[in-house]
């Protein structure tokens, strides 16, 4: 039996995100952001839940620290509400806000786990949105300003910041697909959201290098892995559009200053342009000292004409799927870091998320058996190692999520955590992938 291992060095963590866990949404000077008007507008999210209450960590914090230092982990990530700083965008800062983090980073620092904070995880304050949102490049300066805050409230305790959380996300899916807040479906609209917010991504690298903040600073892009389906250049230019659409439409910016040529052509057929200003690459090419990579799927595409955006068909190959119908294709992580490492260089990279979704059960003894979790994270362990054995900067793995919690808009329906959330009483109860997950970190790997 082969024996999988990890350097002494590798962070093992775990993530949330604010809106996803918080609740609190009226408590102590909080501002609404755009998920609350989505989730409070009828039919946008699954059985009309919202994030009112979601898992109750504003109050329930010192319960997930806990968590948290059973587990074993080195490190926690973690997002700051921006509307719980600027109720309304900008403007005076509300000190409770700041006074609640404080709190959280202090009882981490107090357990040894690390806290590594992303500033904006898609709860954009709703008095920016009626402004036009991140169409509105006012808005950039406005999440600077919350930014350079967040730097000097926390400077010297916070070691690790991420900017933005899976951008293709906050543009794309939100403002062309139209799944998440605010629910727009305009490619341009899209197009112009994306640019808005790496541009905002390195002047938040700006700031925090002009203020010496201590640490490291970085991003997080969600990416995923789209094999070819066959050898004609039909299909393998097909896959490498909509690879392209959640990769390097974000990656290039970040690491050469610049969009990939094919990709700016294809969008200007669709009606959609890039609005560069100047200097604008130069700023989202800002130095970064790690890139944050969430991953969760792959799989198989094909040419067909006039499907989707790209005249792509996304082929079933078989795949085991989780409970979001998303492939289970480990291997998938294996190609796209790789890709990563020989395409963008020798940068750090952390899996920021990773992770899987599965209908879950409570026992009478309240365990949670969820056996296909668990074997998702034995799997993608197993293409970590195989990473840091071929020279990829792997650094550390964050699995996706602690608790379960409001899973956008699929509300409560979906879970990912490894500790099970029962929405009725709010008690956590660790599922059979914590304790594999605290035996993997305790052991700093295991027998495959």
């Amino acid at each position: 039996m082969a024996r999988i291992h990890f350097p002494k060095d590798f962070v093992w963590g775990t993530a949330t995100a604010s809106y996803q866990i918080e609740g609190a949404y009226q408590e102590d000077g909080r501002g609404l952001s755009i998920w609350d008007t989505f989730s409070h507008t009828p039919g946008k999210v699954v059985n009309n839940d919202n994030g009112n209450v979601a898992c109750d960590s504003y109050h329930r914090y010192e319960e997930d620290v806990a968590l948290l230092k059973k587990l074993g982990v080195k490190a926690y990530r973690f997002s700051i509400a921006w509307p719980r700083i600027f109720p309304n965008g900008t403007g005076e800062v509300n000190e409770k806000g700041l006074a609640y983090y404080t709190k959280v980073v202090d009882a981490l620092l107090a357990a040894g786990i690390e806290p590594c904070v992303t500033l904006y995880h898609w709860d954009l304050p709703q008095a920016l949105q009626d402004k036009g949102g991140w169409d509105n490049r006012d808005t950039i300066q406005a999440f600077v300003k919350y930014a350079e805050v967040i730097f000097k409230a926390f400077d010297g305790k916070i070691k690790q910041w991420i900017t933005f959380n899976e951008t293709w996300c906050v543009s794309f899916l939100s403002n062309y697909i139209g799944a998440h807040a605010p629910g727009n479906t305009d490619l341009q609209l899209a197009v112009n959201v994306a640019h808005h917010c790496m541009v905002a991504h390195g002047e938040a690298v700006k700031i925090f290098r002009e203020l010496g903040v201590q640490g490291e600073i970085g991003t997080t892009h969600n990416l995923s892995w789209l094999e070819p389906y066959s050898t004609s250049p039909e299909d393998q230019a097909a896959a490498h559009r909509h690879r392209a659409y959640t990769n390097e439409w974000f990656m290039e910016p970040t690491f050469k200053g610049s969009y990939p040529q094919f990709m700016v052509d294809w969008f200007k057929s669709k009606g959609a342009e890039v609005p560069v200003l100047p200097g604008d690459m130069e700023t989202i090419s800002q130095k970064i000292d790690f890139i944050g990579v969430n991953y969760y799927s792959g799989g198989f595409g094909r040419y067909k004409k006039d499907e989707g955006l790209f005249d792509c068909e996304q082929v079933q190959l078989g795949f085991d799927k989780t409970y979001m119908d998303w492939n289970v294709y480990p291997d998938g992580l294996y190609k796209v870091l790789s890709w990563v490492h020989e395409e963008y260089g020798d940068t750090p990279i952390y899996i920021t998320e990773n992770g899987a979704c599965y209908e879950d059960t409570l026992t009478a003894e309240n365990k949670v058996h969820d056996v296909l979790r668990t074997a998702y994270y034995r799997k993608h362990f197993i293409q970590c190692e195989r990473l840091i054995e071929s020279g990829v900067p792997l650094k550390g793995y964050f699995a996706w999520s602690l608790l379960d919690n409001f899973e956008w808009a699929e509300g409560y329906l979906k879970r990912f955590g490894i500790v099970y959330t029962n929405y009725e009483t709010l008690e956590r109860h660790p599922k059979d992938s914590y304790y594999f997950i605290q035996d993997v970190i305790r052991n700093n790997g295991f027998e495959a």
